[in-house]
């Protein structure tokens, strides 16, 4: 089915939202200017905004999550340095080896449950100051992780690895892309969870529903190398406020309806849960990603999302028995409780005569 179809039920990644009337409202009528010269006012106000926000010192608008990542990366390392990072980490797994290809930076990857690091994961991982060893500069976190699980960090674990880091001369830098999906679950506000961290890089075209947009957070300092990047790296901006009002409008209005989506992923697991064929632990599903597996007797996980498609369902593959679905603003409790019918329909009729790779592509966003 074309997923422009109205009755696609589009599950694969938040990033498929679609602006609604008031935030294409709000972008038509934003006060512009050239903001590669500090002169367009509704960037500006984001910029001044989410700095109140997190109680940062400054920040500065990028085009996607990955760029200002890279930013982050760049202000805070050297060519020849080490970051720490998850082995399940977007900067590590999705963002096609930015780090080497524009910085000059290796990730080391460690381990650790739900895509999180602890103490004992870090601890003996920072590399002696040796000439033939690369110097380990920055730890980096993912809020809330996203192949670990759509899981989010007790703030207690994430100060922890952060402490540790300051301590042993170490900068932090957040993947916050779903970082308010982690705020609204957790309960504990975007000041708390930004605090320990020395930049971070939120994404406004995830769950906020904006339709590109990142923000990189930080120091001035930090920020003044970061906004130097994002020339050097093609980013620059000119009238970007068009954009950057979506992204006002999404902090003013589409935080605290992100529970919506999180009650709407409970309920798909809970349903996922009675369906033969799969296998799923509700209890896993704390924000607006919904993990689950299929019995590899039935087929694979790229076989099963290709027919789900056929049946209008969008639900993406993450591995040889993996699936992700995602909710979002665009997806409501009467499509939720769609899915498993057809899902059900689908294991029934059989998978296998569907072309499916042995390990299917990742669902990325």
């Amino acid at each position: 089915m074309d997923p422009h179809s109205p009755s696609y039920i589009d599950l694969r990644s938040d990033t498929k939202t679609k602006p609604t009337p008031e935030m294409l409202q709000a972008m038509m009528t934003a006060e512009l200017g050239d903001d590669m010269n500090g002169e367009d006012p509704t960037v500006n106000r984001l910029e001044e905004l989410i700095c109140e926000m997190l109680d940062k010192e400054a920040a500065v608008f990028a085009c996607s999550g990955t760029q200002s990542n890279q930013m982050g990366l760049r202000s805070h390392c050297l060519p020849g340095d080490e970051l720490l990072i998850h082995e399940l980490g977007h900067i590590a797994m999705f963002e096609g080896g930015a780090p080497a290809i524009l910085s000059g930076v290796s990730c080391r990857t460690l381990t650790g449950d739900k895509g999180m690091l602890t103490l004992d994961t870090l601890r003996g991982k920072i590399r002696s100051n040796d000439q033939h060893l690369s110097q380990t500069r920055l730890l980096c976190v993912e809020n809330t992780t996203n192949a670990g699980g759509g899981h989010y960090y007790p703030l207690n674990q994430l100060t922890q690895i952060c402490d540790w880091a300051h301590e042993n001369g170490l900068k932090t830098h957040m993947d916050g892309a779903r970082v308010f999906n982690a705020t609204v679950a957790a309960g504990y506000s975007i000041k708390e969870i930004c605090a320990p961290i020395d930049t971070i890089s939120i994404c406004f075209s995830k769950g906020l529903g904006c339709p590109m947009g990142s923000v990189l957070v930080g120091s001035k300092e930090e920020i003044t190398k970061a906004r130097r990047s994002r020339k050097v790296f093609g980013g620059a901006l000119r009238q970007a406020g068009i954009v950057a009002a979506a992204c006002v409008y999404a902090l003013e209005n589409n935080i605290e309806r992100l529970q919506e989506d999180h009650d709407n992923a409970r309920l798909l697991a809970e349903q996922l849960a009675s369906v033969e064929g799969l296998s799923i632990n509700p209890s896993d599903t704390e924000t607006n990603l919904v993990f689950f597996d299929v019995d590899p007797e039935i087929g694979n996980a790229m076989q099963l999302s290709k027919a789900l498609h056929d049946k209008g369902v969008g639900i993406g593959a993450m591995g040889q028995t993996r699936l992700r679905a995602c909710t979002h603003l665009d997806i409501n409790r009467e499509q939720i409780e769609q899915v498993p019918a057809l899902i059900k329909d689908v294991l029934n009729t059989g998978i296998k005569n569907y072309q499916g790779l042995e390990t299917g592509p990742y669902a990325r966003g």
